[in-house]
């Protein structure tokens, strides 16, 4: 096998290996193996228009060709010109897999199922990669500029992935390339003769500068290296995540039982939903209650309380039964009505999570669901979705009285030690304002109808949509001060006051009930999502409350004669849920500054706003870190280009006035003009004199007369310093040097300048003076040892 041959196996391999960092984000991991084979035919096909030999050009675009065509055998037959050739009909079908790859990659937990479009996302991008890597290795024989599509790679799954054994796969990736660079070195050394591996010595004829101690010292290099990769990292603080932070839970098989809920946040995809600017109908019902104001469409219940971030808990799911069980909490004389709702889900929402009336007795749904019991919730199991379903669900209304709620006995310790946990890093404000806007109150539901009051319409609080609030453990209190946001600012500062104050609560995200058609149907749609506090109430249940101003309606229970409280009539709903018929989805526009002054009702929402920062502020102290730091990983690449001209600065402006620095000035030139060769392909040839191997370059390098002469100019410079008895200096070889860079730029391609100036190749000397340096500082430290351990001891005196 060719040297050439194994450089291109290595390169594949090395892809291979980096992109088994997409593994974990997956299940099953069967894509891999399509990859493989894919990398494989796409390196052999590179192999054998190399021996022809075709042009770089044409050997990359053959490559890609046949890629494209195995792509399509492999996802797009039915489209394909006779079941194989790409037509429009094969590269709109790659453009509707990639948007539901894309609209999957959002939606799905780790690992996601391997759905058509992510399997192409997995298996187009590697070869993408694959073909880029083999590209610049071995078509182009530059190896280290390959390392960039590997990370880029890795770095994709290092940034979707949730850590774990990351560690495994950097080691794995970073090896490929190691393994790559090593072929690519012996493969250039192959060139010039036989490669000597050093067969073993005698200690006592071994010298530092070995046929192998460059190889044990790039070696030792290399280890060190990946070492510091490793550890570095762990010493750097993680970022978190706010409001509402992208990880929590969501669906996974889990083990044991029903399986538990451990995937991401339920509102990413609600809150991708909501972030565009037309309001589009996500879903319509039909209900047989009268009276649809208090009909919210509830997707998930928020439990679990960090201090940054409100999220569903972990917990096991079941199969769905047939009949719901009693609502905790919910006792027999509490008036309910029992009412049936048909839903049907827009063919292009797709929500993991059911939405439906809470709480929910029966449902008479589809596919592959399972069901959480403490949130009562229905989740789709691995890939279920509600896109275009219609399902029925069978609700109560609960009646509760104020009396009921008011006498309320303590909930359960477990309920109650779960519900009113607080983190440490919640500042002291939040209970601080909490005990102050409900002294005086004389149980919990007097103290919930004053927080929401106070939220709603006594405290100041101002409905914006377009309001800029920072995450972290100081969003809360960033809210109570400033006083501006909307549902998801509410609810979450509302249920954390509640848990200080003792009250078990937590944050229900759904939508509110829409807008009636003239068809007697319900429209839902985007701008109806919502979020809105539940607080627990034993003999009642988790009972909804509403603080945010101007949105949804005000629960009848919460109008009470408690002093101080001025709800308003919930019989009048707000403009967001309007009785009035309306033809198309339910539709809301942001404050204007009239209506802000006027305190008139209006707005929609987007959640996506309260996650839109991170820290105190747009300029904190880890902003100013990262920001160099990311603007020293992108200026990586132009190490080489920056080493290099500075390297020809210092060594063109070395001027030898005398005859004690002509020496050093004219070999300085002459290196810069073989290192300038070679970065034009022109590799060296110490075997050559200097006038030799001045006509070699003017040769190959197709130079013209001017410039041929410029450099017959140095070497014959360079042969008077090294022979001549007496040298003198030679005026004007930093011209000449400069005319024959000129000149090679000249009658060069495009892709051998952009080399030149990018991936220099002399800038390999920078790795060979580590290693001579290594090599002589282990030699200083082996002979300081050596005559340490040699010295005699001193002699005993006679009596």
């Amino acid at each position: 096998m060719s040297g050439r041959a194994r450089l291109a196996l290595c390169a594949a391999a090395a892809t291979l290996m980096a992109a088994c960092a997409l593994l974990p984000l997956v299940d099953p991991a069967s894509w891999i193996l399509q990859a493989a084979f894919l990398v494989a035919v796409q390196t052999g096909v590179g192999a054998a228009t190399r021996r022809v030999p075709l042009a770089r050009a044409v050997t990359i675009a053959v490559q890609a060709l046949v890629s494209l065509l195995l792509l399509t055998l492999m996802f797009a037959r039915e489209q394909a010109v006779a079941g194989l050739l790409p037509g429009p009909d094969v590269f709109r079908y790659f453009g509707v897999l990639l948007e539901a790859g894309a609209d999957d990659v959002g939606r799905y937990s780790i690992p996601a199922p391997l759905s058509d479009g992510i399997q192409l996302m997995l298996v187009g991008g590697v070869l993408v990669i694959g073909l880029a890597v083999d590209a610049l290795a071995v078509t182009f024989r530059s190896a280290a500029p390959a390392g960039l599509p590997l990370l880029a790679l890795y770095s994709v799954a290092a940034g979707l992935s949730d850590g774990g054994a990351g560690w495994l796969w950097f080691l794995l990736a970073a090896a490929g390339y190691l393994v790559l660079l090593l072929a690519e070195g012996r493969e250039r050394l192959s060139q010039w003769g036989r490669v000597f591996g050093g067969g073993p010595r005698a200690p006592s004829t071994e010298t530092p500068g070995g046929a192998v101690a460059p190889v044990r010292t790039g070696r030792r290099i290399g280890a060190v290296a990946l070492g510091v990769a490793l550890v570095v990292p762990l010493a750097l603080p993680a970022l978190d995540g706010g409001l509402l932070d992208g990880t929590g839970t969501g669906v996974g098989t889990g083990s044991g039982g029903g399986g538990t809920i451990s995937a991401v946040n339920p509102l990413v995809s609600l809150r991708d939903s909501l972030n565009v600017d037309e309001d589009r109908e996500v879903m319509s019902y039909r209900t047989n209650s009268e009276q649809t104001q208090d009909l919210y469409l509830r997707i998930v219940a928020l439990d679990e309380f960090d201090g940054t971030a409100w999220k569903p808990a972990k917990r096991r799911i079941e199969d769905v039964p047939g009949s719901l069980p009693t609502p905790l909490g919910l006792g027999d004389e509490v008036g309910r009505t029992e009412i049936q709702t048909r839903i049907s889900a827009a063919n292009w929402y797709a929500q993991d999570w059911l939405p439906m009336p809470y709480p929910a007795t029966q449902v008479d749904i589809g596919g592959k669901w399972r069901y959480e019991p403490m949130g009562r919730t229905l989740v789709g199991d691995h890939g279920q979705t509600t896109r275009g379903l219609d399902y029925t669900v069978k609700s109560l209304i609960v009646q509760p009285t104020a009396e009921q709620l008011a006498n309320a006995p303590d909930a359960p310790a477990p309920l109650r030690r779960e519900f009113t946990e607080v983190p440490d890093s919640l500042p002291p404000v939040v209970a601080d304002t909490a005990r102050e806007v409900t002294a005086g109150s004389a149980n919990n539901y007097e103290r919930a109808v004053k927080l929401q009051d106070w939220f709603a319409l006594e405290g100041g609080f101002t409905y914006d949509t377009e309001v800029q609030v920072g995450s972290g453990s100081q969003a809360i209190a960033r809210f109570l001060r400033d006083k501006e946001g909307f549902c998801v600012h509410f609810s979450f500062a509302m249920a954390s006051m509640a848990r200080t104050l003792g009250i078990p609560a937590r944050v229900a995200v759904g939508f509110t009930p829409g807008s009636p058609q003239a068809d007697g149907t319900n429209s839902v749609g985007l701008r109806d999502a919502h979020a809105w506090p539940e607080l627990y109430f034993e003999g009642v249940g988790w009972t909804r409350f509403e603080p945010t101003p101007n949105r949804g309606t005000v629960p009848e229970y919460t109008r009470t004669d408690t002093p101080g409280t001025t709800v308003p009539n919930p019989d009048l709903p707000s403009r967001a849920a309007s009785s009035a018929p309306s033809a198309a989805p339910s539709a809301s526009e942001s404050c204007t500054a009239a209506e802000k002054k006027l305190e008139q009702p209006c707005g929609s929402e987007s959640p996506q706003a309260a996650v839109g920062g991170s820290g105190d502020g747009p300029f904190s102290l880890w902003n100013l870190l990262i920001i160099p730091a990311g603007l020293a990983v992108l200026a990586l690449p132009l190490l080489p280009m920056l080493w290099r001209l500075r390297v020809r600065s210092v060594r063109l402006g070395t001027h030898g006035r005398t005859e004690e620095d002509a020496a050093a000035a004219t070999l300085a030139a002459w290196q810069e003009v073989t290192d300038t060769a070679w970065d034009f392909g022109i590799s060296p040839d110490d075997s050559q004199t200097p006038r030799k191997a001045a006509a070699r370059i003017v040769r190959i390098g197709h130079l013209d007369p001017t410039t041929a002469t410029s450099v017959h100019r140095i070497a014959d410079a360079v042969e008077q310093v090294l022979y001549a008895p007496r040298p003198r200096p030679t005026a004007g070889l930093a011209q000449d040097v400069r005319r024959m860079v000129a000149g090679l730029g000249v009658t060069a391609s495009r892709g051998t300048r952009f080399r030149a100036l990018l991936a220099p190749r002399s800038a390999v000397r920078v790795v060979w003076a580590m290693s001579e340096g290594w090599i002589s500082l282990k030699a200083r430290a082996v002979a300081r040892w050596t005559a340490v351990v040699r010295r005699p001891s001193g002699q005993g005196s006679g009596g």
